[in-house]
């Protein structure tokens, strides 16, 4: 079978890849926003990658006609105050490119909307629903609440919560009432629907057995983690100092945080229908779904994390076509240190940078950093880093992007997502240099006017401490630290 697959790189896409390679005999297209990224990690035979763009769409190339089932997994709810517009001309500018196509059915996941008052984020996935039910293709939508997998928003952000706090004192939307599912649900759901014509022309609420109040989620998490927590409940809390609350306490953005703020003012609980008897599947609780998902993460096998998502930082996907850093207009840092054991050892040890391992020499003024960042806005440095171990092209990774993770050139390329005036990159390479194999680090800043001169002259004296101490480190580095993926 011929499967589409709309945010294909997105947190359910690559799910949905892995779950759809397993079944085999079906060639799967990919759409996303920059092909190289996507190649690295999923380099195979029967994946065909297409680079498009359905908000800005321009000149998009041409879908491909054998087309059988569609899947619209594409959502902008942390891009700015305009992501209802953002996300209705997706969905229109998608149905345009797939009309010339064979296309039997668009399947696409939604949120779950029974309430008479919506949150701008669920009205907004009820508009797409809308937009996409006018096409020729019959649509089938599968609408879910929060998300309970390692890796995804929800699922992370409750454990920020729980894991900092043992004493809370929350907003009055915890008593709100919700009925998560497990990722490893959905994925059932959207396998079992998929080119059925009795589920065609269709939608249904999808949902795990558990109706919880978001305090009992906490509660309940911490019970699966061991963790004795208390929680206080302040009716006079605001939206926004909600915001500001989840913002400062978890890893999320403050324009996501806003928008959860915003949706967990609103019950979400599904409406029952017969389609998981149909399907065959087992509804997984709550409890079953944390703990499942925290053997992946010990396992260091998450597959995917919302981190990841340039939507989550607010910057361009095309940051990832400057591979080359500027060499003009820049202050830069470079050291070279020898190599006088291993290479392969310390290439380890620059793959490990990062998340629980830190950065090897002056952690509690990197943390300080990432705190400033946090004060005016940035990313900070909380959303560690998806695998302990491995990274790819496009990952987050504290308060960078990784932009190269090429292993057979021992280079590593970052850059800086945090509030600057100016751009920042960060390189690890490891090459000759007089005959003998060095490991060379290059920190590049291009400042942006006045202030950005004026940052960096003012942050040289920690540079100096803090960029020759890493590198000291990683030619040298310590017996390998017992770390887990940040999920």
């Amino acid at each position: 079978m011929n499967i589409l697959i709309t945010g294909a790189n997105g947190y359910i896409g690559q799910r949905l890849i892995s779950v759809l390679q397993i079944q085999g005999n079906h060639t799967l297209h990919c759409t996303v926003r920059n092909a190289a990224r996507f190649i690295e990690e999923h380099f195979q035979e029967n994946i065909v990658v297409h680079e498009i763009d359905f908000v800005s769409y321009g000149n998009p190339p041409a879908a491909p006609v054998q087309i059988d089932v569609a899947y619209y997994l594409m959502h902008s709810m942390s891009v700015g105050g305009d992501f209802e517009d953002k996300e209705a001309r997706a969905a229109s500018n998608f149905l345009a490119w797939l009309g010339p196509t064979h296309c039997r059915q668009i399947v696409y996941l939604s949120g779950i909307v029974n309430e008479a008052q919506l949150s701008k984020h669920l009205h907004s996935r009820l508009g797409v629903e809308r937009i996409l039910s006018k096409g020729t293709v019959p649509l089938t939508t599968l609408r879910a609440g929060i998300i309970v997998g390692s890796g995804s928003a929800s699922f992370e952000i409750i454990r920020d919560l729980v894991e900092k706090l043992p004493i809370m004192v929350a907003p009055r939307w915890l008593n709100t009432k919700c009925q998560p599912i497990a990722v490893r649900n959905v994925l059932h759901f959207l396998v079992g629907v998929m080119d059925k014509p009795e589920h065609m022309g269709c939608h249904y609420d999808i949902a795990g057995p558990d109706v919880l109040s978001y305090k009992q989620m906490l509660l309940q998490f911490a019970e699966v983690r061991r963790l004795s927590r208390r929680i206080w409940i302040l009716p006079f809390m605001t939206p926004r100092l909600s915001s500001y609350w989840l913002y400062f306490v978890t890893s999320t953005s403050y324009a996501l945080a806003t928008n959860l703020v915003n949706s967990m003012k609103v019950n979400v609980i599904a409406q029952p229908n017969s389609l998981a008897a149909q399907l065959g599947i087992t509804l997984i609780p709550y409890r079953t779904a944390v703990d499942l998902a925290f053997q992946k993460i010990e396992q260091n096998m998450v597959v995917s994390s919302w981190k990841d998502a340039f939507s989550a930082s607010g910057i361009s996907a095309n940051v990832m076509q400057q591979l080359q850093v500027p060499q003009h207009g820049c202050f830069k840092d470079i050291k070279w240190r020898p190599i006088t054991g291993s290479s392969q050892t310390v290439a380890e040890a620059v793959w490990r940078i990062g998340g629980q391992t830190g950065w090897y020499y002056g952690n509690s003024l990197w943390k300080l950093r990432g705190f400033f960042d946090r004060l005016v806005g940035g990313v900070g440095l909380r959303r560690g880093r998806r695998s302990a171990v491995d990274l790819n092209s496009g990952d987050a990774l504290d308060f960078w992007r990784v932009l190269v993770a090429d292993k057979s050139q021992q280079r590593l390329l970052l850059y800086a997502e945090m509030k600057l005036p100016g751009e920042a990159w960060l390189e690890f390479k490891i090459m000759k240099k007089d005959n003998q194999l060095h490991l060379r680090q290059v920190a590049t800043f291009r400042p942006r006017g006045i202030w950005g001169r004026l940052y960096w002259y003012s942050v040289l004296p920690f540079h100096y401490f803090i960029f020759n101490g890493m590198i000291e480190a990683l030619v040298r580095p310590q017996p390998a630290i017992k770390t887990r993926s940040v999920g």
